[in-house]
């Protein structure tokens, strides 16, 4: 009986096994290149915009840029780790709508701004946490999960608003959209605050390896002893807490809680996510990537905004963005299942 063993090509010699170390340092390597050509990509669209647009470069817009990015930059660090897991979450834009709208009645109802804030962080925290548990512990697909919290939760705000927005009566509410430290605004410092946790909590943690090694392969994790049921509830939950704080803070610099806000902005943040070479099948995910994808977003709406671009263009770019960096996704998917 005869053994079938590898061969070069004249099929006499045996192929030499490729050493230990060298397999060891081709992953990080391919994603340091991964995200070098991001990052690449990322200064000659940047160069492009301040040499072909008048006033992209000033200090007034640079500043407007980052606050404009300040929603989806928030919720891509907690979509990344959704993502991460081979999970997706659709609810996020309106849980942010629904969390703005608690926070403005809580608010107005008690004349408190702190419970208010917790009101609206708490409510966002919830619908997470439902997502997390329907999906975990009923198997149902995130996809169809989240789409159906979408509506439902944003079918909330408008219940809980009376389908109309909600005035906020207490000025000290209004601080928290506009104070500011070091010339940047709380909603900046708090985009920060969540690139820096959650990039820790994915590249330092056990927590954040779990969750790669669970949209790896979830069966193998569970396995190795991750509890992969509560590790989702965490995750969706941890979701919905960034998504309550993003709608307080959104709720503050509008002055009011508005049922109808943020339409369409999960796709934005799932856009980010994708372009910033997080994985739609799970398992792949930098922090790095995610900002430089939320930078790419921002920038291209920035430059669309200056241009006076119509609302409709506007939607057809933003359209084959996310269509551009689902084939990316696609290609690198399939570059790494031949490497």
């Amino acid at each position: 009986m005869t053994t079938n063993k590898s061969t070069s090509f004249d099929g006499d010699v045996p192929a030499p096994a490729r050493p230990a170390g060298r397999r060891g340092l081709i992953k990080p390597l391919r994603t340091l290149l991964d995200t070098s050509g991001l990052i690449a990509i990322f200064l000659l669209l940047f160069v492009a915009l301040a040499v072909f647009i008048p006033g992209f470069l000033t200090g007034r817009n640079m500043v407007g840029l980052l606050l404009s990015i300040t929603l989806i930059g928030s919720l891509a660090t907690t979509m990344m780790l959704v993502l991460a897991l081979g999970e997706v979450d659709l609810s996020v834009a309106s849980t942010v709508a629904f969390a703005g709208v608690v926070a403005a009645i809580v608010t107005t109802s008690t004349g408190s701004v702190f419970i208010g804030v917790i009101g609206g962080i708490v409510a966002g925290g919830a619908v997470g946490v439902f997502n997390g548990l329907v999906i975990a512990k009923f198997g149902i697909n995130s996809l169809i999960a989240t789409l159906a919290a979408m509506e439902f939760v944003r079918g909330l705000a408008y219940i809980t608003s009376g389908g109309d927005a909600v005035m906020i009566t207490v000025p000290g509410f209004f601080d928290l959209g506009s104070a500011s430290f070091l010339g940047l605004t709380l909603p900046v410092w708090t985009m920060l605050v969540c690139f820096v946790i959650f990039g820790v909590v994915l590249n330092m943690t056990a927590f954040g390896r779990n969750v790669l090694a669970t949209g790896g392969n979830s069966e193998a994790a569970s396995l190795a002893g991750v509890n992969v049921r509560r590790l989702k509830i965490i995750v969706f939950g941890l979701q919905g807490v960034v998504a309550g704080v993003v709608g307080v803070l959104l709720a503050s610099r509008m002055g009011l809680g508005d049922p109808n806000t943020s339409m369409g902005l999960e796709l934005a943040v799932i856009s980010a996510c994708v372009l910033g070479g997080v994985a739609l099948s799970g398992g792949v995910a930098t922090i790095t990537g995610v900002v430089v994808g939320v930078l790419i977003m921002g920038c291209v709406q920035n430059a669309m905004g200056l241009l006076n671009v119509p609302t409709f263009y506007q939607y057809l770019v933003r359209g084959a963005i996310l269509l551009l960096a689902v084939m990316f996704d696609r290609w690198k998917q399939t570059r790494r299942q031949r490497a």
